[in-house]
């Protein structure tokens, strides 16, 4: 003991002499007092604490020196130093050997400079922090994950890999996601096709030839057989035909000229609402399953359902206030007849046209972003002749037969987040509260497919019905947006 009493004296004489500054440090005091319990002695880690003892003690003990040191100031003071987290006993003796007290000693991680650092970090966040062994407990109520984060990360620097985290985050935490689906699609195709056919002799030795439709000896021989009727029936797709054909004893000529133009377009609008708890994921399909066949493990044949049509996947995560984090899985898709397989069963199979999406944003409440904008212009032009003839000015134009296509899609999805809160089931409004089923005298006698209301707007004040009477179909259902 005197030899801890000289070498803390020598501490100080040293601090002294060389005119260094030494830390002033706040200390706790414990007055023990001779013949009653003590009360639990916390000591912060690296931080002293002075025990007071009411009587002279003679000797004095501590159970693990390796967390917490000891030494006497005076026959009635006791300095005692924190050392590493954990507990231990301090044992006092009189002189006559006879037990002053034992006092219970708690050295616990120094959260003093922690608690200003996340003071001055986060001012407005109620948040407590405790110790629990050489750990800290974090505790209370924030108001976003982000300030949650940066409060575990700061934690973390003063006891790595000891942290708990019992936060919890208010606020409003449910997330609406509203996604607008938009594309169009234009296609426009013309076709211009030339037939010439000839020919000369009798039907003895009759020579004949003929390009494009007319090539095919049925159609051929009808425009020459003498008939009062000179139809031509093709298979070629067509909008418009005209035929002249002319026979003079024992020349015959022929000429069928075939156009087809046509124009389309397709509007493709879908507007899914869906919602769901920040962090949690959230899924959505409108649409259907189209089966295909497939075989499994042991080669027996199967039928598999995919889905098609507008589907969404979504995680929402409220960072900070009205700051969202979405991670997002879009993808509208629709039946390719153009695209078909068939098997020898007579089972047709057909491909699919898909859009996909997939895309991680951060926007506010409220606000919109475009997360896909697809514009695709496919252009298409076939030629074709009988060689040599098609080169031939002006009347080559009989000999060729050309085709154009185009098809132009546009495509845009755009994604705005809403923090939403519920409400009470009477503010809600279905498509169907104002629907009623007509009665028989309503439908036979007046063809009403719905019945009259019953009731006059204004005749209810109060309960479910005058409030789903004050809702317009205008607005939004299900929740309230902030």
């Amino acid at each position: 003991m005197k030899l801890k009493r000289l070498f803390y004296a020598g501490l100080a004489g040293l601090a002294l002499g060389t005119g260094a500054i030494v830390p002033t440090v706040s200390a706790q005091t414990l007055k023990v007092l001779k013949g009653s319990s003590s009360s639990a002695l916390s000591v912060p880690m690296n931080r002293a604490v002075v025990v007071e003892s009411e009587s002279v003690f003679a000797e004095l003990s501590v159970a693990n020196p390796g967390i917490a040191d000891i030494a006497t100031l005076s026959d009635r003071t006791i300095y005692v130093l924190g050392k590493a987290p954990g507990r231990t006993t301090l044992t006092l003796l009189d002189g006559s050997g006879r037990l002053i007290t034992n006092v219970e000693v708690h050295v616990t991680p120094d959260i003093a400079e922690f608690k200003e650092r996340l003071q001055q970090i986060l001012p407005n966040e109620k948040i407590e922090v405790r110790t629990a062994n050489d750990g800290i407990v974090l505790s209370g109520v924030v108001s976003s994950i982000g300030r949650m984060d940066r409060a575990l990360d700061l934690a973390e620097r003063y006891a790595p890999t000891r942290v708990s985290n019992l936060m919890s985050v208010g606020g409003t935490q449910q997330v609406m996601l509203k996604i607008r689906f938009a594309e169009m699609q234009r296609s426009v195709s013309k076709n211009l096709t030339a037939s010439l056919g000839a020919s000369v002799g009798e039907a003895d030795s009759l020579v004949k030839g003929a390009s494009q439709v007319l090539s095919d000896g049925n159609n051929f021989v009808t425009g020459f057989d003498g008939d009062a009727t000179t139809g031509v029936s093709s298979t070629t797709e067509r909008e418009g035909a005209f035929s002249i054909a002319l026979n003079a004893g024992g020349i015959g000529f022929q000429v069928l000229l075939e156009a087809l133009e046509s124009k389309g377009v397709v509007r493709t609008l879908a507007e899914p609402n869906l919602t769901s708890l920040s962090g949690q994921e959230a899924e959505f399909l409108a649409g259907g399953e189209y089966p295909t066949p497939s075989i499994d493990s042991a080669g027996n044949p199967i039928i598999e359902y995919r889905p098609f049509g507008v589907e969404m996947r979504f995680t929402p995560t409220v960072i900070d206030g009205d700051v969202i984090n979405l991670k997002l899985d879009t993808s509208v898709s629709s039946l390719d007849q153009t695209v078909s397989v068939s098997n020898s069963a007579g089972f047709t199979v057909f491909g699919f046209r898909t859009r996909k999406a997939t895309s991680t944003i951060e926007v506010r409440d409220g606000q919109s972003f475009a997360i896909a904008g697809l514009l695709q212009d496919d252009f298409t032009d076939l030629s074709g002749q009988v060689p040599w003839l098609g080169d031939v000015p002006i009347l080559g134009a009989l000999f060729r037969s050309a085709s154009y296509e185009r098809n132009q899609s546009e495509l845009v999805i755009i994604v705005t987040p809403h923090l939403v809160t519920p409400v009470r089931g009477e503010a809600l409004a279905l498509p169907t509260d104002r629907v009623q089923i007509p009665t028989e005298r309503d439908l036979f006698l007046f063809g009403a497919v719905t019945g009259n209301e019953k009731k006059k707007r204004g005749a209810e004040t109060e309960g479910a019905e005058a409030e789903v009477a004050r809702q317009d179909f205008s607005g939004s259902y299900g929740y309230v947006m902030d």
